[in-house]
């Protein structure tokens, strides 16, 4: 895979890399999520997270309410609805930070990137902030098999809003029509169809669901064979 770097900004991070036997028919790219997709941050997260309410004076929480309500959602909107500000935020950003090693990559993610990088362009858009995610990205190796990369630093709303996704189509230079978003959260699905993409979900229900990352390859085609149909109706 050939590559350079190129710094659209001082806040964004882009891969222009040449592909061979780039786009099939209509699908040119797939955007991932990162936490929960590729790796899993569950657990380090909680810790944190509970850590910090603890210190700034608030009851901890159950691993079932944080799943519920606050995972995957962008960290000073989370921490304000406790009547928390920047502080808060940093704190936990801190705690996260040191328990790194702990978090898992699943062990298909590397193998599946390897395979669509070959046929698609490849985004993560992730409503992380970039110290994290350009940190975890370059542990596990995953980097460069993303033509771009949107973090929650990027932008004014994280997902469920779809600025996200419009922003990683924008960089990419491609209509959201021509673009797959998979995610296994609410937020990531209707962020994903408020943009104008089709969405796979990673157990949840969205345009297309799967069980397993590895289950993708396998709908590629059908996804691509009902964007073409749509379009044609």
């Amino acid at each position: 895979m050939t590559e350079k770097v190129r710094l659209t900004s001082s806040r964004f991070y882009y891969l222009e890399t040449r592909k061979e036997n780039f786009g099939r028919e209509s699908m040119k790219a797939i955007l991932f999520d990162l936490d929960g997709v590729l790796i899993n941050s569950f657990d380090s997260w909680l810790v944190a997270f509970n850590e910090t309410l603890e210190k700034f004076g608030k009851k901890r929480i159950s691993k079932g309410e944080y799943k519920k309500k606050y995972l995957g959602h962008e960290l000073r909107s989370t921490f304000g609805k406790f009547g928390l500000g920047d502080d808060a935020v940093e704190y936990c950003k801190t705690q996260f930070m040191n328990n790194i090693k702990e978090i898992r990559i699943f062990p298909e993610a590397k193998k599946i990137l390897e395979s669509l990088s070959k046929k698609f362009k490849l985004g993560l858009v992730t409503n992380s902030w970039a110290g994290f995610v350009h940190k975890t990205l370059e542990y596990f190796d995953l980097k460069n098999y993303f033509d771009v990369i949107v973090t929650g630093d990027d932008v004014e709303k994280g997902k469920p809003d779809p600025e996200i996704i419009i922003k990683a189509c924008k960089l990419l230079g491609l209509d959201q029509s021509d673009v797959i978003v998979v995610g296994d959260e609410r937020n990531d699905v209707l962020a994903g169809k408020s943009a104008g993409c089709t969405v796979v979900g990673l157990n949840v229900e969205s345009d297309f669901k799967i069980k397993k990352l590895p289950e993708l390859a396998k709908f590629i085609d059908t996804i691509i064979e009902k964007s073409r149909s749509n379009s044609q109706k």
